[in-house]
């Protein structure tokens, strides 16, 4: 009777213990959902090391910046996961990687997140040479512990935002404060002073943060998080919109929402050009290439927008791209943790392009200034090559100020060479780096595997070219004047003259031009007009091709004497060449040569029909080069 008490009393036990787990499961999940990392992860942490609760806390861990937990948590929940279908936490888990200093383990992990090599030590080696500058970054002080980013220019002061000092409300995301705009006086000592929030028609209960003035110092853009919160995909959700105050009597009033927001995505991180024509910012609105990407609108003069237009593929990839920036050069910035960088949010600049309205490719700003955490939020000033930028680099969002000196770049040129229409590499092609004038700066003629490389200088026009005998010459134009190729990756593709041309072809090892055969009065030399005509076709292919080389052969029958008929065949052989010299092909292209009637293409002996003599009397066009 004992023994059966105490197993009832077990079985209680182990329901009660499965019962309380399953209620701390939802509630954990509850948090979770709602965004409450911090919350969600202390109940994530009592409960069993599931494949779903081990990579819910990890999330908790990483979206608040403890890489080291995130990392130790990613690599146990990946052992309860199907990898196949897990890229998404592989590249989480690089990034906490980086952000802990794991750089070749990251290194391996982004590789299956991405499917790409990934080295990022080569990268560091590579952006030493290419990245325009090189920056000394220090930290700021401004009597705040933790929770500074988003600066930028404010007329003659900096505004930025900070953890509000008012109300006793926290963040559910991290258990802090919410965010306040903020402005202040920077000093030379590397300070801000004089630290005022700015009025309460700007400033309210929610977040604000990123604010951006406009030229005229008249209208004030920032972003300010809902708040309510709205479903989206089966969650509640509080997005970020924009917004715009105007400047009146000395305050900002007449705050209002810009009209592309929505409660259905974010739209943050305002950014203006050089003339107030555009504004950038950042959204997760549907149709774009990822998770957060960068858009600009344009602006009226009536003070409307236009739609919304994605900068694209090149710009934006499926994770996050914020925090744009247009400096006074008309050069993006801005942070992504979606392109090659060195773990976390790095930033990326893009020189705008000739046509005024498209970016060249992004280029990581180096090691100087990004870290294997979070960098963001970059302004600068051009002029004098001062300015600001966040980063979570001390494990706490912080401002930053530099100063940047330019670097003496240089920008890699590699690429491999392959035989247009069967694609097989073509080993010994010369492989020539030419300038903008066509002057030869260096060349390298390829081995085995088909790949050359070159260093050039940024801002240049140039042109490669592709050399090969019995191949059309391929050349390529490029330039250095996207601050983002600083690895242009140029495949040359070289086209045989007998795929090119239906009159060449390949027979016995060498490659001929099969032209009607030429006929020449008995026992003279002179070109008659019937050989002309075909001699014709020869000299257009020549100078379609400036770089084809021919050596023209001319053969006879076996009656006269040996002697006599090498003589004979040399002549004609020289004559044609002399012919088609006088149509304007460089002496230096053509060669001859008479074989008189050492290669017989019929060998009948004494007994040849007169068909068979023409057959061997003939003139061969052969290209050797």
């Amino acid at each position: 009777m004992q023994l059966r008490i105490l197993f009832i009393i077990a079985i209680i036990s182990v329901g009660n213990l499965s019962f309380g787990q399953s209620i701390k499961a939802k509630r954990a999940h509850k948090f979770f959902e709602a965004k409450s990392f911090i919350k969600a992860a202390k109940l994530y942490e009592e409960l069993p090391e599931t494949a779903v609760f081990l990579e819910n806390l990890a999330d908790c861990y990483y979206f608040n910046g403890m890489m080291e937990k995130a990392s130790k948590t990613y690599e146990k929940a990946l052992t309860r996961l199907d990898h196949s279908e897990s890229k998404g936490t592989f590249f989480k888990l690089a990034h906490a990687l980086y952000g802990i200093g794991n750089i070749a383990e990251a290194d391996s992990i982004m590789a299956l997140a991405k499917s790409m090599d990934i080295n990022t030590f080569e990268l560091k080696e590579k952006l030493e040479k290419s990245a325009p500058f090189f920056y000394n970054v220090n930290l700021i002080t401004n009597g705040n512990s933790s929770g500074d980013f988003g600066i930028n220019y404010y007329n003659d002061q900096i505004t930025f935002a900070s953890l509000s000092s008012n109300g006793s409300k926290t963040y559910s995301w991290n258990d802090k404060p919410y965010l306040d705009l903020f402005i202040g006086d920077f000093t030379e000592e590397g300070a801000i002073e004089n630290i005022n929030p700015l009025s309460n028609t700007v400033n309210t209960k929610t977040h604000e943060s990123n604010a951006v003035v406009s030229k005229d110092g008249q209208t004030l853009y920032f972003s300010r998080t809902n708040d309510k919160r709205y479903e989206i995909d089966d969650q509640k959700v509080a997005v970020v919109k924009l917004y715009r105050a105007t400047l009146v009597g000395g305050e900002w009033k007449d705050v209002e929402e810009l009209a592309f927001n929505s409660d259905q995505h974010s739209v943050l991180h305002p950014a203006l050009n050089s003339d107030d024509s555009k504004l950038y910012f950042s959204s997760d609105m549907d149709g774009g290439v990822g998770s957060f990407d960068i858009y600009y609108v344009n602006m009226t003069q009536d003070g409307n927008y236009g739609e919304p237009i994605n900068l694209g593929g090149i710009i934006n990839t499926q994770h996050r791209e914020q925090f744009p920036f247009i400096s006074k050069d008309s050069t993006l910035y801005y942070a992504s943790e979606g392109l090659t960088g060195f773990g976390g949010l790095d930033i990326f600049m893009c020189e705008l392009k000739k046509d005024k309205i498209t970016f060249g490719t992004p280029l990581n700003l180096g090691q100087t200034i990004n870290t294997g955490k979070d960098d963001f939020s970059y302004v600068v000033n051009s002029d004098d090559n001062t300015g600001f930028l966040s980063s979570n680099r001390n494990d706490n969002d912080n401002l930053y100020y530099f100063t940047r000196e330019k670097n003496e770049r240089t920008f890699l040129v590699e690429g491999s060479v392959k035989d247009k229409n069967s694609k097989e590499i073509l080993p010994n092609t010369l492989i020539t780096l030419l300038d903008k004038d066509g002057n030869a700066i260096d060349s390298v003629v390829v081995g085995q595997d088909g790949t050359y490389k070159f260093y050039t200088k940024p801002f240049q026009e140039y042109k490669i070219e592709g050399f090969k005998p019995l191949y059309i010459p391929s050349v390529v134009d490029f330039n250095t004047d996207d601050s983002g190729k600083i690895e242009l990756d140029i495949e040359l593709e070289l086209e045989s003259y007998d795929d090119a041309e239906d009159i060449v072809i390949e027979k016995d090892g060498y490659v001929f031009i099969q032209l009607e055969n030429i006929y020449f009065e008995l026992d003279k030399w002179a070109i008659k007009p019937q050989a002309a005509s075909t001699l014709d076709i020869l000299v257009e292919l020549m100078k379609k091709y400036p770089r084809m080389e021919v050596q023209l052969s001319a053969h006879t029958d076996t009656r006269s004497s040996y002697e006599y008929n090498m003589t004979l065949s040399d002549n004609r052989a020289k004559s044609a060449k002399e012919y088609i010299i006088t149509k304007g092909i460089e002496r230096s292209r053509l060669s001859s040569v008479g074989y008189g009637e050492t290669q017989l293409l019929v060998n009948c002996g004494d007994d040849c029909t007169e068909d068979e003599h023409s057959i061997n009397r003939r003139c061969e066009f052969i290209i050797t080069k």
